[in-house]
């Protein structure tokens, strides 16, 4: 046995709170592991209290496989040990160590010391049964001329890193029956403060409303109108960085290491020069992005009242922070603390393209953009690059990054204004486009449709993937709209792909998951290859129903499923 394969650690992904009276419990060992056994019991009662359980595979990778268990904790309290059965031999593991005697008493256990349910991560219900809808909104729709930026790109041209199409907050209202006949039930908005760019990126001043896109009256008329139809509405937070014509940055420029500002940014000697490269940090390296000191309290007090005053002036319902990462964790941590004491279910979500887990532990994020799960879509659907096994193991992987109630609070998502559009990455083929965002929705955490996905809009890279929305109906591709609009269907109708467990299957050939949510079971199956697939239906065999069709379908051992093909299955129990 390979025991430098067996990893636990006693809090993180490993070992969290699912209710007041639960904890989850997981494990990573080696593949040649059969069995693995949790001994566990009060520390203060232990004799009495100590209980064994077998545990569960939650999936496997090409390295480990990883085992999971629930605790009820009547005492609010639990210690463990676990007893791992190799092909050779059998071990038990403490948090001392590994020992090949069996486990006497609980002092060099794992300790789960107290329950504290203000410790967990909690998502809120709106998350949980969210279909995010990403607007760029000089692209989506124009609503008020009166406010259109000068020399404007006509809409239907190519756009370019320096092009206005004129798209405005007043024509995110006025397409709001589309979006409600799409079924969205929420949007996410990209940066809509005074900056001189398209894409709002380089703040010059966090509260006030780009005049090109309306003022403080048309936002607050779109989240009424949106909280009317039950639509929530989130902003993008860029406080890593802010904007080369912001006031502040201004006057570091004219005062230099005079100014009142100075400290407010992390720079190396002054004057500040640009040429060859920056003296001060900036975001990417992008001289007109100079990034913000955080850990400096007025920066801090500047930023936080920002979060705030959005809520209240508006009552927008949470925040997409951009470049989440790059700043200190504590501003994260009284970030939260304070949107949360305005309102309870604000949703905060990280722009993290790594592993995220120091961010979801429950003092900080609800979730983070789930670029790891858009990877391993990228290879598998639309690029080919890795087959269904590997597929798989990615998945697992994903799956046991976090915590189960930070899959849920993540936010998946194809394509988003940073990449090139998932339809471009196929090649145009719409039916690997289709199997990609079946998925997507098929999955733990709230699906993102970025706008245009669901009408056949294509992109290249940045700023190709920014193209003017097409309204024009003819022009649209009404089959993938339908599509699009099942899928939704489908999310909403069924809370176990919003909110209910998930086992990985292991089937050869094609990528496929089980889902349950109070006793309904329901399976995914995905075939993105260019031949049609036999496969094993032992662990899936029976009668179910094809939620995006209407058809029943029997699996059992000589299940085919056809070349670029998937199905959501809802088992029944009779034919």
């Amino acid at each position: 046995m390979l025991i430098q394969a067996i990893h636990h650690l006693p809090k993180n992904n490993y070992a969290f709170i699912v209710n007041d009276k639960e904890v989850e419990i997981r494990i990573q060992t080696g593949p040649e592991v059969k069995k693995v056994e949790i001994i566990y019991g009060d520390k203060y009662d232990w004799d009495s209290t100590v209980s064994q359980l077998d545990m569960t595979v939650l999936g496997r990778d090409e390295l480990f496989t990883y085992w999971y268990c629930r605790l009820y904790c009547p005492a609010k309290r639990i210690t463990y040990g676990f007893k791992v059965y190799g092909p050779d031999q059998v071990i038990w593991v403490k948090e001392t160590g590994y020992t090949s005697e069996p486990i006497e008493g609980h002092r060099e256990l794992f300790d789960f010391p107290w329950v504290h349910v203000s410790d967990a991560l909690t998502i809120s219900d709106w998350v949980r049964d969210a279909v995010f809808y990403q607007i760029f909104p000089d692209r989506f729709a124009n609503g008020d001329t009166s406010n259109d930026p000068t020399n404007l790109t006509p809409w239907d041209s190519p756009p370019t890193p320096t092009s206005f199409y004129g798209g405005d907050l007043q024509g995110i209202i006025d397409k709001l029956d589309y979006l409600s006949e799409l079924g969205i039930n929420a949007i996410y908005l990209t940066p809509i403060f005074t900056a001189p760019s398209n894409h709002k990126y380089d703040t010059v001043d966090y509260k006030t409303i780009d005049p090109h896109f309306g003022d403080l009256s048309t936002l607050k008329k779109l989240v009424n109108a949106c909280h009317n139809r039950g639509i929530k509405v989130i902003l993008d937070a860029v406080f890593n960085h802010i904007g080369w014509y912001s006031p502040q940055f201004q006057d570091v420029l004219k005062h230099g290491n005079q100014s009142k500002f100075a400290d407010w940014f992390n720079i190396s000697d002054f004057p500040l020069r640009t040429h060859p490269n920056p003296n001060y940090e900036c975001f990417g390296f992008v001289a007109s992005m100079p990034k913000l000191n955080t850990t400096n309290p007025e920066v801090k007090e500047f930023l936080l009242d920002i979060a705030e005053y959005w809520i209240k002036e508006a009552n927008i319902d949470g925040w997409r922070l951009d470049v989440a990462n790059e700043i200190d964790h504590q501003f994260w941590r009284d970030f939260r603390r304070r949107v949360k004491a305005i309102k309870p279910d604000a949703y905060i979500v990280g722009e993290i393209m790594f592993f995220a887990g120091p961010w979801l532990q429950g003092d900080q994020f609800d979730g983070v953009m789930n670029y790891r799960l858009t990877e391993a879509l990228i290879d598998y659907v639309a690029e080919g690059k890795i087959d269904s096994k590997e597929f798989t193991h990615q998945l697992n992987k994903v799956l046991f990054y976090y915590q189960r109630s930070a899959m849920l609070g993540n936010l998946n998502l194809l394509d988003s204004h940073d990449t090139p559009r998932f339809l471009t990455r196929c090649k145009g083929n719409k039916k690997l486009f289709k199997l990609a965002a079946m998925l997507m929705f098929s999955l733990p955490g709230a699906p993102c449709i970025y706008y245009g996905d669901e009408i056949g809009m294509e992109g290249g890279h940045d700023p190709d993937c920014r193209r003017g929305m097409i309204w024009n109906k003819a022009k649209q591709d009404g089959e993938l709209l339908d599509w699009y609009r099942r899928l939704i269907a489908v999310r909403r109708n069924h809370p176990a792909f919003s909110r209910g467990d998930i086992e990985v299957l292991n089937l050869g050939n094609l990528a496929a998951w089980k889902r349950w949510w109070q006793g309904e079971e329901y399976l995914v199956l995905a075939n993105p290859s260019l031949e049609e697939v036999k496969i094993d239906g032992n662990q899936c065999e029976g009668y179910y129903i094809d939620l995006l069709k209407g058809d029943k379908v029997k699996i059992d051992k000589y299940f085919l499923l056809q070349s670029q093909m998937g199905l959501i299955l809802k088992k029944l129990e009779t034919y």
